[in-house]
């Protein structure tokens, strides 16, 4: 890079040199290893010449001055012969060979940073050497540098594509009588250069490509960041290969996959994402600008599901006894931090009687008009094919543990279509021909994911109502147009992927929901005041720095002359809980919008979406195109300049953001639940101290509160009867601290209401009854649910309280106990000793002491704190003491 890497810094290198080469497609062959935690195989890499090639003066010195100030020094891997074999069936249809791991044939030794080290060789090639190299008359050899870290590389060569059959179709001669590095370059340029509509032949090629010999191993070097080659004699960039294989190892401990297990506790790993994105998984170029495409073949136990970004739903592939191969591919050039990659033991889940049925896109159906209308490079595009252009709904498959089945058909599935949908209907064409939606275990640190063709959701969007699933479902979707299709050429940038996606899932979600105009300007106005709210507390307690979503004003885009750059805060670790960049690029566009207008900005945006679709694009690049559309006499103040001054390159709170939220009213659903908010505060600081009321009137209560088909009759002159189809139980008269007599039968089905008044309301009388130790009013009772709403306090019944875990009753029925001559009810603590299994039969009494009773607590789970017993007569009788 043009200045040395601060170690104290919190930004994230980009060390490849895009300026020089570009890789254009890799070729992936990999094998999964849950016992050693890693992923080994090979990467095949094709490049083109970069838009700027010039001399190397310069290159090693910029990628020396690291963040260490180490020499570079480069070593070349020991001889590895790699025995050729075809003890494997092929792994897919393009005809995949095996591959040897080089240590299996020899013993190697390794640096400490996991390389392939000789020691014969290694020191042979230093820095000044290299700097000055006589062969080459004072002038340097080329540097290729790649994106890399925690990998342990074990072997870099040349690829002869030369040795391909039938590749001397890319050749300007028929025979290819005398292969030369220039010939073979030539080969690779024509392979990445061809037209769209020949998009599975070059697929195909790229495949055996892959599979062919090596012509010469190359020199290399890595450090914290970067993987260093070279090969001697190659000056420039259109000298050094443009095909090159790549031998490598993950490490357990490398930060661009999480090796865990799933919520049925079965092994599994996945990518993370940022923030180092893909570096970690395989040797790359990370910076957005080198789009390319890809093909994957992995290889895993029988037992596992391969699921990745591809066009294709694979299917595994049937090697040896206990192993299956899974092959991907893409044909949309992307960044390579967008591929993922997610291996453990999923099930698809599928609904008993599928709702939408679509029928699948396929590529080779299209009638591919790229050029001239497009303004990206040539692919097979969806926005150019009729069909495609009107499905509405892609083909989807979800993917869970077994544990997940029942909650994921009943609350994911069914919101898949309706959200689909209403991306289609606000953006148009979907930019991905499927859909793969995977529930990653617990420990994903975030709500949700996009990937091409793959949605990592967590399991915590399941659960309660369907809200929060349909919502970031929509978010993850809004992303496959912007930050997929449509992407930032400078990560600093992230505003034009989430701010867009957080707009418009509002939008997707009211769609989906089929609401009215005015019951989705409602909701989106409240959850609108709910992002102020909580982009206040933001900026309160975050540093100023990390608020702006333009940091690096004018220089933003630029890189150095190699390509390498750096992405400011980018290993900041309280960036991953920042909604910075959500919520003010969220109120950007809200504002925008509503300057335009709903229907004129979203007729802009399917135009912007159809512009710029498989392109990288700048702040700029959106607002200028969005000002033109805006008629002079609605722009106002509004500029490009006043916009990144308001809005993107400042800290704090937007002007005209503050502005609008003092001058604008809450919508009525928002002044509701302010509303229910301040009455519940109100309750909760309500005196403890109630009035007590009349007997009579308490009486009335407890009538209307009592079990239908019993009646309840208490004076204090005579007996208290319970009657139940006309038939009174007398009871004795009740002495001051009572038990309820052998004659009175309570059956198994009273409920939690009639205990309520046993408990609450005959202390009215002056006493309560305490029931003897060997009755147990939790084999009476079944197991309540907790009530589903909340309620005001003076409304409350029976069925509404609960002790010990409420503050107080209701007020107009007094509190156990009150004016009791005889002792309280024994109310038990959750975890609290209980009587053992048989204590009754052996004559033991649970704690407590005989004439105390148990009442059933509930705990905040909802679960009683004293269980039913296992089992029990079907009628329960009172007073039967410890003997029986």
């Amino acid at each position: 890079m043009d200045t040395k890497l601060d170690p104290s810094r919190d930004d994230l290198p980009l060390m490849a040199n895009t300026s020089h080469m570009l890789v254009k497609h890799y070729v992936l062959d990999l094998d999964v290893n849950f016992e050693s935690q890693t992923i080994e195989g090979t990467i095949v890499l094709f490049f083109e010449d970069g838009n700027q090639v010039k001399k190397q003066t310069s290159s090693t010195k910029e990628i020396c001055q690291l963040e260490s100030n180490e020499a570079c020094t480069f070593r070349t891997p020991e001889p590895c012969h790699i025995p050729a074999t075809n003890a494997r069936t092929d792994s897919s249809k393009l005809g995949y060979n095996d591959f040897a791991i080089c240590d299996k044939g020899e013993k190697d030794t390794f640096d400490k940073d996991g390389n392939h080290d000789n020691q014969e060789q290694a020191s042979g090639i230093s820095s000044s050497e290299y700097c000055c190299d006589t062969r080459n008359h004072g002038r340097e050899d080329f540097l290729l540098v790649l994106d890399c870290c925690d990998l342990s590389v074990l072997k870099v060569e040349e690829v002869d594509v030369a040795a391909v059959p039938g590749i001397e179709k890319f050749t300007r001669s028929s025979k290819l009588s005398v292969i030369s590095e220039e010939l073979r370059n030539e080969v690779v340029g024509e392979l990445v250069t061809l037209p769209a509509d020949r998009w599975r032949e070059q697929l195909d090629y790229y495949a055996r490509c892959g599979q062919a010999p090596g012509c010469g191993e190359l020199f290399f070097d890595t450090d914290t960041w970067s993987l260093q080659i070279r090969k001697p004699g190659a000056l420039t960039a259109s000298e050094f290969p443009h095909a090159i294989r790549i031998w490598y190892k993950t490490k357990p401990e490398g930060r661009s996959v999480a090796w865990t297990s799933d919520q049925s506790g079965r092994p599994c790993v996945y990518t993370v994402g940022s923030p180092i994105n893909n570096r970690a998984l395989f040797p790359c170029q990370e910076p957005p600008v080198a789009m390319s495409t890809w093909q994957a073949t992995v290889r895993a136990a029988a037992s596992f599901v391969v699921l990745m970004s591809g066009e294709n739903s694979a299917k595994p592939a049937q090697l040896r006894e206990g192993c299956s191969s899974w092959h991907y591919y893409v044909t949309m050039p992307m960044p390579a931090a967008t591929l993922t990659i997610a291996v453990g033991c999923w099930t698809e889940i599928k609904l008993e009687k599928d709702l939408v049925t679509e029928r699948p896109f396929s590529s080779s159906e299209a009638t591919f008009r790229c050029a001239g209308v497009c303004g990206h490079v040539e692919y097979p595009c969806r926005f150019q094919n009729a069909s495609a252009t009107a499905q509405e709904v892609i083909p989807h498959r979800v993917f869970a543990p077994m544990c997940l089945r029942d909650v994921c058909q009943e609350t994911l599935l069914p919101l898949i279509p309706p959200c689909l949908s209403a991306a289609h209907s606000v953006l148009g064409t979907h930019p991905f021909s499927r859909l793969d939606i995977l529930i990653v275990p617990a420990n994903f640190s975030s709500l949700g994911m996009a990937s091409p063709h793959i949605i990592f959701l967590s399991q915590s969007t399941l659960t309660g109502m369907n809200h929060l699933c349909g919502t970031r479902l929509c978010h993850e979707i809004a992303h496959a147009w912007f930050g997929l299709a449509i992407g930032a050429r400078d990560w600093t940038e992230e505003w034009l992927s989430e701010g867009f996606a957080t707009h418009l899932e509002d939008v997707f979600w009211t769609k989906a929901q089929q609401l009215s105009p005015h019951e989705a300007q409602e909701q989106q106005e409240l959850r609108a005041c709910l992002r102020w709210r909580r982009l206040q507390d933001e900026l309160r307690n975050s540093p100023e720095e990390m608020q702006v979503l333009r940091p690096s004003k004018e220089k933003t885009g630029q890189v150095s002359d190699s390509g390498a750059s750096v992405v400011k805060h980018g290993l900041n670790p309280e960036k991953i809980f920042m909604q910075v960049h959500y919520l003010k690029g969220y109120f950007l566009l809200r504002f925008l919008a509503k300057r335009l207008g709903s229907e004129t900005y979203f007729s802009f945006l399917r135009k912007f979406v159809h512009t710029f679709h498989g392109q990288l694009i700048l702040s700029q690049d959106f607002l200028q195109m969005l000002l033109e559309s805006i008629p002079e006499e609605k722009r106002q103040d509004l500029s490009v300049e006043n916009i990144f001054r308001d809005w993107l390159e400042s800290s704090g709170m937007p002007k005209p953001l503050q502005s609008e939220r003092q001058a604008g009213a809450e919508c009525g659903l928002a002044r509701q639940v302010s509303a229910e908010v301040t009455k519940w505060i109100r309750v909760n600081r309500r005196p403890r101290k109630r009035r007590r009321r009349e007997k009579s009137e308490v009486f009335e209560k407890v009538q209307r509160l009592w079990p239908p088909g019993w009646n309840l009759s208490v004076s204090p002159e005579s007996p208290v009867s319970l009657m139940r189809s006309c038939t009174p139980i007398p009871l004795e008269r009740f002495p001051p601290a009572p038990v309820f007599h052998s004659q009175l039968e309570l059956p198994r089905t009273l409920d939690k209401r009639a205990l309520f008044l046993c408990v609450c309301c005959l202390p009215l009388q002056g006493f309560i009854p305490a029931f003897h130790s060997s009755f147990r009013l939790s084999d009476a009772i079944p197991a309540p649910s907790r009530p589903a709403g909340l309620a005001s306090r003076a409304s409350l019944g029976a069925e509404d309280f609960e002790a010990p875990n409420s503050a107080e009753p209701p007020e107009d029925i007094p509190p156990p106990g009150a004016g009791c001559r005889g002792p309280p009810p024994v109310v038990r603590a959750r975890g609290e000793a209980q009587a053992r299994p048989g204590a009754q039969a052996r004559g033991e009494v649970p704690s407590g002491g005989p004439g105390h009773g148990r009442v059933p607590v509930w705990g905040a789970d909802g679960e009683r704190g004293c269980p039913a017993a296992a089992a029990g007569p079907q009628v329960l009788r009172a007073g039967q003491g410890a003997d029986g």
